[in-house]
């Protein structure tokens, strides 16, 4: 066996052309090419696919019938391949339960810390609570010293009102000889009686014994502890006579002043998904559904014009007579727009009158006009009746389109009982400990400083948890949060999570098969995972990156390049070697963009903006109360590093802002004060990478409206309408045509309870998704499976002669798309392929030139061909009127843009800033710009700028609020 290559002969599966390649053992490989080329089919189909099959064959066929059979990828041999790991760009977690911390298990190790090393405090008073035994406590007072004059007082009352006739009589027959009173001292042995006002709070301790310390008397000590600790239920004060101090002990976890007892501190009291540690209102999320006013009304129409937005199109003539009542006698404008209503008066319409009536006019269905009374709960309180009531889903969907995630009012969204957040290492409780960034938290726990004892205990797990923090340093997560939702994470983000976790189990001998990890990635940050990467292979791995991003490209080992084209024009290895010998090979599209023979070139002239959207104030999660102006009519490009704020920028504050001046149901948007100019825009459309379905039933074909065209298509055959079909008959979603034993599904799913549900062909239509009537109408010699088999490239011939289908076609094919299927299941598609099908489905709709295109790496998943195609496709957009605003870190979009907002200096706290503004030239000039820098290289800009008042770049490094 050739252990120092691996062998692969006759590789066939989806596209690949019968290959045979040899790939070098524990060393980086980097598999490139266009879009479609078959690359993923060669690295996830083919190679890493093989490797489980041997890996599930090698166990005992007891274990395999949990596992199933697994196919066998179409590839005549591998020889040489070792045990392998895939990690791709598939979110770790949708569950909110989920954060950074629990996926790493830094989490798991906190609450271990916490338990061991922790110090509780009361979660009233803020007092410092410890728990000892009566021995412990002895030898505290044996510490202080002999000759130290103390008073050991049995604290039975602190802070009660009473007379405590008896307690004084009890104390005085058990043989107590004082007892001091608010701080005074009364002598028991006389009998004389103290008296109380029953109506004031009472401090009361009995003083069990007076000594000076001394070791020979540590007999005497302990009884007199053991006497206190049991008159007062576990508490015991020791007054150090001399030096007016008081210190009080405690042998059960319980603050002395509230009367708050704690449990034993426990790992799960720390643990937000166990009711012994989850705040009991929200369970644990942190947060709670609620109706959110900001999605209720629109503030720039007034009551009449619908401005309350679920009772605009109410035809309850009782629900209008209710609210004309309460506007009468409230005096409120029914023709104001609702943003200029006072608050009190906007507070009533939404939140109601607390069970006060008004009177109003109300005309039945006959006519007939009286007056009547009624209770109003405003809008909202309207709206979580009928929720609450409501059994009909269809009502609760509804109305669950104006709720919002509101941080629970017990916890303020910490999702811990008080208890648990009273738990202190450092003056921070467990939850202020993983809201700190990776970076801060690395350092918060290389800079703890804490006792021998502690150190004994908590050595090995503080030596996991900055090992973990250490390893997602050095993937570029520095600036995420370890209480960052899993499920809001991006999936290079989520991917470079899975990686810096191998990293961390030492493995040595594997195949490690990743795709694209550099995704979201500024340049700055590449180099520390190409470290990575080097790291594991250095440490004995064979590592496999499907990748486009040129540097990644540059440090390899070796490259195997895949194409010429997409679909059934790839699946060739074009060639496969060093860096320099793909640079050479004339016939690589890769290697002419390595050499500098082909590049994406950087326009001629820049366009000028047409007018501006300004932002006031944006303050939302770590940006500076920014105010920025976005160019309209242009393409603007807005960068920075990871974690800088691009997204909160744009995502939360402006597409949310925008939308929901346009009328359109959003969250609620980010913290800012205003934004002005949009009165140059009449549409937003964001195209983000979330997937265009979550289940198989959704595909490219019915996403973009493509599927009604081709039904009606095939309704109209001859053969169709003989038989009565309509295009509904050709759906796979209702009965009819489809195959009722699959639903229409193509596959059955069979549940393996503890492991994934696989997915089998059904046996009925075997995967056609349709009946045997259905199949039998063909268009062109083809039925309506056949048609979904087909790739876009195909379908493009073959429904030329149809424009409406020929146009939506034509736009997946501008944006790279003509390698996927129609009926391709959109589980199956990348983020970057669901963006782009979006894309195709907006550009394939009449434009009105006032557009605004908001997009989040447009160019994940590109080739750099397939990087120069889309960008024709955005700047023709651009041309006709439109804006685009693109959050990108690809430098060859970048320097087309005719305008950069650079966002920084740097990630999570460090960021947040306008670093620098204007166009590439002039940003590429900017000292202190981490994306000029490398756009200084680029576009070989030589003199760096001074940045003064003549200058209209503005650059704000590490400075405050606006320009």
């Amino acid at each position: 066996m050739h252990t120092e290559k691996l062998i692969i002969k006759g590789a066939r599966e989806h596209n690949l052309k019968n290959i045979d390649l040899e790939i070098p053992r524990n060393k980086l490989v980097v598999f490139t090419g266009i879009s479609g080329s078959g690359k993923s089919s060669l690295a996830f189909d083919t190679i890493y696919a093989e490797g489980q099959r041997r890996y599930v064959e090698s166990l005992s066929a007891y274990a395999r019938q949990f596992l199933g059979q697994m196919e066998k990828p179409d590839v005549d041999f591998i020889e040489g391949l070792s045990p392998a790991i895939s990690i791709d760009q598939k979110t770790v977690h949708r569950n909110p339960r989920s954060t950074v911390g629990t996926v790493t298990e830094i989490y798991d190790y906190l609450r271990l810390l916490f338990a061991r090393i922790g110090k509780p405090h009361c979660y009233k008073c803020g007092r410092a609570i410890s728990q000892q035994s009566a021995q412990q406590i002895v030898d505290q007072i044996l510490a202080l010293g002999d000759g130290t004059r103390i008073q050991i007082l049995s604290p039975i009352a602190r802070g009660r009102k009473g007379e405590y006739r008896k307690v004084f009589e009890e104390l005085r027959k058990e043989g107590f000889a004082r007892v001091r009173v608010n701080g005074k001292v009364y002598d028991l042995s006389t009998g004389d009686e103290i008296k109380l006002d029953k109506q004031k709070k009472h401090t009361i301790e009995i003083i069990v014994d007076r000594i000076a310390v001394k070791s020979e008397i540590k007999t005497r000590i302990t009884d007199a502890v053991e006497t206190a600790l049991k008159r007062a239920g576990g508490l015991v004060l020791i007054d150090l006579v001399d030096q007016k101090q008081e210190l009080l002990f405690s042998e059960h976890f319980a603050c002395p002043d509230c009367g708050i007892s704690y449990a034993k501190i426990e790992p799960r009291m720390f643990s937000f998904n166990s009711p012994f540690g989850s705040c009991q209102t929200c369970t644990g999320l942190g947060f709670k559904m609620e109706i959110d006013p900001d999605m209720v009304i629109d503030r720039y129409k007034s009551l009449s014009q619908g401005g309350l937005i679920p009772w605009a199109n109410s035809h309850s003539k009782w629900l209008k007579g209710v609210v004309s009542g309460v506007c009468q006698e409230y005096k409120i404008d029914p023709n104001k727009p609702l943003g200029q209503l006072p608050q009190d008066k906007l507070k009533i319409l939404l939140y109601g009158i607390n069970g006060a009536k008004v009177s109003f006019l109300y005309t039945n269905n006959y006519g007939r006009t009286r007056t009547f009374q009624s209770t109003y709960s405003g809008l909202i309180g309207n709206l979580e009746r009928n929720y609450r009531e409501s059994t009909s889903e269809i009502v609760r969907e509804e109305i669950g389109q104006y709720m919002s995630s509101r941080a629970c009012v017990d916890c303020k969204g910490k999702r811990l009982r008080p208890e648990s957040l009273s738990v202190k290492i450092a003056d921070k409780n467990i939850m202020e400990t993983s809201a700190l960034s990776v970076k801060d938290a690395y350092r918060f726990f290389e800079e703890l400083k804490l006792t021998e004892r502690e150190k004994l205990i908590a050595h090995q797990v503080l030596k996991e948890i900055r090992v973990r923090l250490k390893f997602l340093l050095d993937v570029g997560l520095e600036y995420l949060t370890l209480d960052r939702s899993a499920g809001t994470l991006a999936g290079g983000e989520a991917q470079r999570i899975r990686l810096a976790t191998q990293i961390g189990s030492g493995l040595v001998g594997v195949l490690y098969i990743l795709d694209e990890p550099s995704i979201g990635l500024h340049q700055r940050d590449n180099r520390r995972l190409l470290n990575t990467l080097k790291g594991l292979r250095d440490l004995g791995n064979t590592v496999i990156v499907v990748e486009h991003d040129e540097e990644t490209i540059r440090e390899s080992d070796f490259v195997v390049d895949i194409g010429p084209g997409a679909g059934a024009h790839g699946g060739h290895v074009i060639v496969a070697g060093s860096v320099e010998e793909v640079m050479s090979f004339e016939k690589s599209i890769t290697g002419a963009y390595l050499s500098g023979k082909r590049q994406i070139q950087v326009p001629k002239e820049r366009r000028k903006s047409n007018g501006f959207i300004t932002i006031k104030g944006a303050r939302q999660h770590n940006l500076q109360n920014l105010n920025i102006e976005i160019p309209l009519g242009i393409f603007c490009c807005i960068t920075g590093v990871s974690g800088s704020g691009k997204s909160t920028l744009i995502d939360e504050i402006l597409y949310r802002g925008v939308a929901q001046r346009l009328g359109l149901k959003v969250e609620r948007p980010g913290a800012h004060d205003e934004i002005l100019g949009l009165d140059n825009i009449n549409k937003i459309i964001e195209i983000d990478q979330s997937p265009i379905g979550r289940t198989p039933r959704s595909n490219p074909a019915t996403y973009t409206g493509l599927f009604d065209d081709i039904r009606k298509v095939f309704s109209k055959v001859p053969e169709s309408r003989a038989r009565g079909y309509m295009p509904g008959r050709f759906s796979f979603n209702v009965k009819g045509g489809r195959c009722e034993s699959c639903k229409g599904d193509g596959l059955i799913k069979i549940e393996m309870h503890f492991l994934p549900d696989v997915y089998i062909p059904c046996e009925v239509c075997k995967g056609q998704r349709y009946n045997r009537e259905t199949l039998e109408i063909k268009y062109k010699e083809k039925n309506i499976a056949d048609v979904l088999a087909m790739t876009v490239e195909e379908a493009l011939h073959f429904f030329e002669v149809i424009p409406s289908i020929h146009r939506k076609l034509e736009t997946l094919h501008a944006v790279g798309l003509s390698y996927i299927h129609l009926g391709q299941p959109a589980t199956q598609l990348s983020g970057g392929e669901a963006q782009r099908v979006k894309l195709a489905t907006e550009l394939s709709k009449r434009d009105t030139g006032r557009t605004l295109y908001i997009l989040d790496e447009p160019t994940t998943g590109l080739h750099m061909a397939d990087v120069e195609k889309l960008l024709g496709v955005l700047h023709r957009l651009v041309d006709v009127g439109n804006t685009i605003v693109v959050i990108e870190h690809n430098l060859d979009v970048i320097k087309t843009a005719d305008w950069i907002i650079d966002l920084g200096p740097e990630g999570g706290d460090g960021g947040g800033r306008l670093v620098a503004e204007g166009t590439p030239e002039e940003v590429a000039s900017v000292q202190g710009s981490h994306t000029g820098r490398y756009l200084k290289e680029m576009l070989k800009v030589s003199e760096p700028m001074r940045v003064n008042g003549k200058k209209k770049l503005k650059a704000l490094v590490g400075a405050g609020t606006d320009r």
